[in-house]
C-alpha cells in the first residue's frame, strides 16, 4: 500500500520509522544492567535476580559454553525448558557465545523433538530434570550428543527450596540422581565460572541469533533464521508501539511461552529493553499460579492469548473478587481471533487495555497491532507497525496489488522480516519473492483485506493450519498419527472455532469395513504421538468423505459442514 494510510491513525508519540543500532540482541540485556543494575530482572516463585546478577550469570554461562562445552559461533544450541530464570540464562548465554538458539517446545514428545534436533544438528541442548529422560530418548536417535540439566529447584527461595526437595522433588519427576556421562549440572558449570568473563567472540548484528521451527506446506516443521538485527528490529518496533510506559518501573507477566518467538520478542525481549520486571510463569494453565502472581507482584503488561484472558473472565475466583487485577495497564492478544466479548470482560475486569496484534515466526514477532490509545476495531490484527509495509495481492496472479476492502493475500517487508528456512531453498524461495518493484517480500499465506484507513482483517489461511489457543497444528501430521491404526480407511483433521482456544482440531474418520472404533482408542493414539495441544479435541465418525475429483479429501468442506451443522 504505496500510501500507508495507517500512519495517519498512529497513536501520538509513535514513530513512523526508526533508527536500528547495529548491535547483537545481548546489547539490550547488559544496557538494563547498566541502567538498572539493581532493578529486578526476574522474579519466579518469589526469588529474584537483579540485572546486575543476569547480565553476570550470562556472562558465565557464555564462558562455559565456549571453554568446556566447545561451543563455537554459528553452532545451533537447545533449549527445551518452560518459563523459567535458567531459560534466560541459557538464551542469552547462547547468544554471548555466538551461539544461535533454537528453544523446542518441552511438551513434545520424542518423535517431534528429533526433527529440529537433527535439522539445526543439534549437539548440546539444555533442559529441565523433569524432562531430561525425553532428551535422553532423543540422543539415542539423534545428533544430540550432551544434555545440560537443571532443576527448577535451583533458582527457587531458600524455604520453597526445602519444601519442594522435601514434598515435590520425587512425585513431580523432578529429581535425577544420576547424570549419563558427558552431561552436566548448569549449576555446576556456572559455580566453575563464577569468576569467567563474557568471553571474546565476535557478534554482530548480521549474525544468526534464532532458529525458529514452524510447520511447513506439508507440514514438515521449517527452521526459520532469524539474524539479532531481525530481533532487534522487532522488539524496538514493538517498544514504540507500546506508549506511555514507564521506563524501569514496569512488570510484565510473562505467561506466554518463551520457546515461542512471541513470548520470547514481545514478551522477555521487550521487557529488557524497558529495564521491567519479568515474572515467570512455567505453566499459564495453572490460571491460580498467573492470578497470583499478577495480584501479588502488580503485573502492568500481560502479552497473551484469547483462550488466556478468557479462562481468567471465566475463574470462579475471580468472579467472587478473589483477586486484585486492576494493575494492568496493556495487553496484546495475538495467536488466534480475540473476541469482542472476551476483549470487554478483561477490559472491565482489570481496567486495562486488550488490544489484538499479529504476527509469524518468519518475522519474529509482530508486525501489525491495534492502537494502545486510538481505535481499536474489533476483528481487525490493527496497523502495520514502524518500518513495516504491507501489500495485499490478488489470489489470481499474487502480484497484482489490490484496492482496499478487497480480499487477497497479505505480503510484507520490514526490518524483522526473516533471513530464510534452514536447510530449504525451495520453501524460502516460495515465501522471500522478489516483485515488480524490485523488492522482496515476505508471502504470509494469509487471506485477507485492508480497510479505508489501513487497519488489517484477516478471514482465512491459504495453508490449512489450526492455531488451538494460538500454537500451531498442520492437519497432515494429526492425519498420518491416526492413519496408523489399523483400524482407520481415511481421515480428514481440520480447525473448527472454539470459544476459549478461538480454534481447536477435529479429525473425521471412517472405520474400515467390518471393524468397530472408540473415540477413547483414537485419542489414546494420539496422546502417545502428539503434543497435547494437536490431540483432536473433537472426533466424527462418518462413513465417507468428501473428495475432489482426483480423490483429495476436502477438509475446508469438513469444517464447512460442521460450522453449518451438517
Amino acid at each position: 500500500m504505496s500510501n500507508k494510510p495507517w500512519l495517519a491513525h498512529y497513536d501520538k508519540g509513535v514513530p513512523q520509522t526508526i533508527e536500528y543500532p547495529k548491535v547483537p540482541l545481548f546489547h539490550f540485556l547488559e544496557e538494563a544492567a547498566r541502567k538498572y543494575p539493581d532493578h529486578t530482572c526476574t522474579i519466579f516463585k518469589g526469588a529474584v535476580i537483579s540485572y546486575r546478577e543476569m547480565n553476570a550469570l550470562t556472562d558465565h554461562m557464555a564462558a562455559a559454553l565456549v571453554d568446556e562445552m566447545g561451543v563455537k559461533k554459528g553452532d545451533r544450541v537447545g533449549l527445551f525448558m518452560p518459563n523459567t530464570p535458567q531459560f534466560m540464562i541459557a538464551y542469552f548465554g547462547i547468544l554471548k557465545a555466538g551461539g544461535v538458539v533454537v528453544a523446542v517446545n518441552p511438551t513434545y514428545p520424542v518423535d517431534e523433538v528429533i526433527f529440529p534436533v537433527n535439522d539445526a544438528n543439534i549437539e548440546i541442548m539444555f533442559t529441565l530434570s523433569r524432562f531430561y529422560e525425553r532428551l535422553k530418548a532423543v540422543r539415542e536417535r539423534s545428533k544430540l550428543k550432551r544434555i545440560i540439566v537443571t532443576n527448577i529447584k535451583e533458582t527457587l527461595p531458600p524455604i520453597t527450596r526445602l519444601l519442594f526437595t522435601l514434598v515435590k522433588e520425587k512425585k513431580e519427576g523432578d529429581r535425577v540422581e544420576s547424570l549419563a556421562d558427558g552431561d552436566v549440572w548448569m549449576k555446576d558449570l556456572l559455580a566453575k565460572h563464577v569468576n569467567s568473563p563474557k568471553p571474546n567472540v565476535a557478534v554482530s548484528a548480521d549474525d544468526t541469533a534464532l532458529f525458529q521451527y514452524s510447520g511447513g506446506t506439508t507440514g514438515v516443521p521449517k527452521g526459520a533464521v532469524a539474524m539479532h538485527r531481525n530481533v532487534v528490529a522487532n522488539t524496538l518496533q514493538i517498544k514504540s508501539w507500546m506508549t506511555g510506559l514507564e521506563e524501569g518501573k514496569e512488570v510484565v507477566l510473562m505467561g506466554i511461552p518463551l520457546f515461542h518467538v512471541y513470548g520470547m520478542v514481545a514478551g522477555m525481549n521487550f521487557g529488557m529493553v524497558v529495564g521491567a520486571s519479568l515474572v515467570m510463569v512455567p505453566n499459564a494453565r495453572d490460571l491460580k499460579d498467573v492470578l497470583q502472581n499478577i495480584s501479588k507482584y502488580k503485573a502492568s503488561i500481560f502479552p497473551g492469548v484469547p483462550m488466556l484472558y478468557n479462562g481468567i473472565n471465566n475463574h470462579p475466583d475471580v468472579k467472587a473478587g478473589k483477586y486484585n487485577l486492576s494493575s494492568v495497564k496493556a495487553c496484546i492478544s495475538g495467536s488466534a481471533a480475540l473476541m469482542r466479548e472476551t476483549k470487554e470482560q478483561f477490559e472491565k475486569l482489570t481496567g486495562g487495555k486488550v488490544f489484538e496484534g499479529y504476527g509469524l515466526s518468519e518475522a519474529p514477532t509482530a508486525t501489525h497491532c491495534n492502537p494502545l490509545e486510538g481505535v481499536n476495531k474489533v476483528g481487525s490484527i490493527g496497523m502495520p507497525l514502524p518500518d513495516v509495509d504491507v501489500k495485499v495481492v490478488s489470489l489470481e496472479d499474487g502480484e497484482t496489488e489490490v484496492a482496499a476492502g478487497e480480499v487477497g493475500e497479505f505480503i510484507i517487508r520490514g526490518p524483522q522480516v526473516m533471513k530464510g528456512y534452514h536447510n530449504m531453498p525451495t520453501e524460502t524461495a516460495l515465501a522471500l519473492r522478489q516483485m515488480k518493484d524490485g523488492k522482496t517480500w515476505l508471502f504470509t499465506g494469509d487471506i485477507g483485506r485492508m480497510d479505508e484507513e489501513g487497519y488489517f482483517y484477516i478471514f482465512d489461511r491459504k495453508k490449512e493450519l489450526i492455531k488451538p489457543g494460538g500454537f500451531q497444528v498442520w492437519p497432515r501430521e494429526v492425519e498420518e498419527v491416526i492413519m496408523e491404526h489399523p483400524k482407520v480407511l481415511e481421515v480428514g483433521v481440520g480447525g473448527i472455532p472454539d470459544a476459549e482456544r478461538g480454534e481447536t482440531v477435529k479429525a473425521w474418520i471412517v472405520v474400515k469395513p467390518g471393524e468397530t472404533l472408540t473415540e477413547a482408542e483414537i485419542k489414546a493414539l494420539c496422546k502417545e504421538h502428539l503434543a497435547p495441544y494437536k490431540v483432536p479435541t473433537h472426533y466424527e465418525f462418518r462413513t465417507e468423505l468428501p473428495k475432489t475429483t482426483v480423490g483429495k479429501i476436502l477438509r475446508r468442506e469438513l469444517v464447512r459442514q460442521h460450522k453449518e451443522g451438517k
